[in-house]
């Protein structure tokens, strides 16, 4: 075992056997001893050499870790490139929405508000809401001066 140098008794295991195995069965005969298997089972290195390959095996490590974390890196930055997009798209497509028709936002006050009373409805919790409260207060400003007004006249009478 000795002529072998750690590699090779690592690398080259089987051929190592053998001429051991070879070596050793020719060894035996002069003694009348028939030998039927050799197994190298256990072999013991210096301290040196056993914290060089772990500090090997812990380097590898280290790099298939920082491997991973560029890929995870890279990965996050397509998906918010991509969302990014999305986003962009979709506020392009609102904007658009919004200058074909003006009542575009008003449907979407609409839309927030069923999506607050519906969450709210699930709720253990209760509580008391106005039309502001759930950002419905739809009328404009000068809708909401002409009602004043009615509402003036209508007391007046």
């Amino acid at each position: 075992v000795a002529q072998y140098n750690a590699s090779q008794l690592i690398v080259q295991r089987e051929l190592v056997s053998r001429t051991i195995r070879h070596h050793l069965t020719e060894r035996a005969k002069d003694f009348h001893i028939l030998l039927d298997d050799v197994a190298i089972t256990h072999l013991s290195f210096s301290p040196e050499y056993e914290k060089a390959v772990e500090s090997k095996q812990v380097a590898q490590q280290q790099a298939e870790r920082a491997r991973y974390l560029v890929l995870t890196a890279q990965e996050e930055k397509k998906k918010t490139i991509i969302h990014a997009e999305g986003e962009m798209a979709s506020a392009k497509m609102i904007g658009a929405a919004i200058q074909q028709n003006p009542g575009f936002i008003e449907l979407r006050k609409i839309s927030v508000a069923k999506e607050i009373a519906s969450l709210l409805s699930r709720s253990s919790n209760r509580m008391v809401l106005d039309s502001s409260s759930l950002l419905m207060n739809l009328v404009g400003e000068n809708d909401k001066a002409k009602l004043e007004a009615a509402a003036a006249a209508q007391n007046k009478k």
